[in-house]
């Protein structure tokens, strides 16, 4: 069963799936955007990158901020794995291309390459002027605590991060997934709520990461539960 759901005609019809109910949230949910000027001087120069944050748990609803991202060149940040290879196809029918990263277990040499070659690769693309979408909780979580990698990349590049909190009503909240995803019915109402411009500084020791990670974790869930406030959640 499970090298069935890997192949590659199952993983391709369900990132169709999941692209077309990307797209029908988009544009059938009425979308609320609070703090949304904090990111426009990014959007409107082409030559500062920027990382953008959202649960893992908000992917269905992430197109929310496509509007925004649309303006800019702009990648997302997603694992390997096969849920990470159709969640990549359907943003790619959005005009997102994926970079592919894992994180890599103790003693896997192949893979800590391949996710030092990935973060290179992210970094590089983010210090050029592109904008990277990331879910820094996923894609093991645990949910809603950001892990290093995310602001590795804004240390080594040196570009604005930004937190955006996304919710809808009405919606599923699915409690027995570790990242409590949502799924939100189409014809009703979206907030998106932004936070930024965020720098981690290039001298950044590992003391500091780790207070900015249990920082920004929090302002994250802040944001997102703000936006469950602003649906009426």
């Amino acid at each position: 069963m499970k090298a069935f759901l890997r192949s590659d005609g199952v993983q391709g019809f369900l990132g169709w799936v999941l692209g077309t109910y990307l797209k029908l949230i988009l544009r059938t949910v009425r979308w609320r955007h609070e703090n949304v000027a904090c990111v426009e001087p990014v959007l409107a120069d082409d030559t500062t990158g920027a990382i953008a944050l959202f649960w893992h748990g908000r992917i269905p609803l992430c197109l929310a901020t496509a509007p925004q991202w649309w303006r800019k060149r702009t990648k997302c940040l997603i694992s390997p794995s096969a849920d990470g290879e159709f969640i990549a196809r359907a943003l790619v029918m959005s005009g997102f291309p994926a970079i592919r990263v894992s994180s890599a277990k103790k003693g896997d040499a192949a893979k800590a390459r391949q996710a030092v070659a990935a973060i290179r690769e992210a970094t590089n693309w983010v210090a050029g002027g592109g904008a990277l979408v990331v879910t820094p909780d996923g894609p093991r979580g645990p949910n809603e605590v950001i892990a290093a990698g995310s602001l590795q990349i804004a240390k080594r590049s040196g570009q604005p991060v930004f937190l955006m909190g996304i919710a809808a009503r009405p919606a599923t909240q699915m409690q027995s997934t570790w990242d409590k995803v949502m799924w939100a019915a189409p014809f009703g109402r979206g907030a998106v709520v932004w936070e930024g411009p965020l720098y981690v500084p290039k001298d950044a020791d590992d003391t500091t990461l780790e207070s900015l990670l249990d920082d920004w974790s929090a302002r994250l869930s802040a944001a997102t539960r703000k936006a469950e406030t602003l649906v009426g959640r």
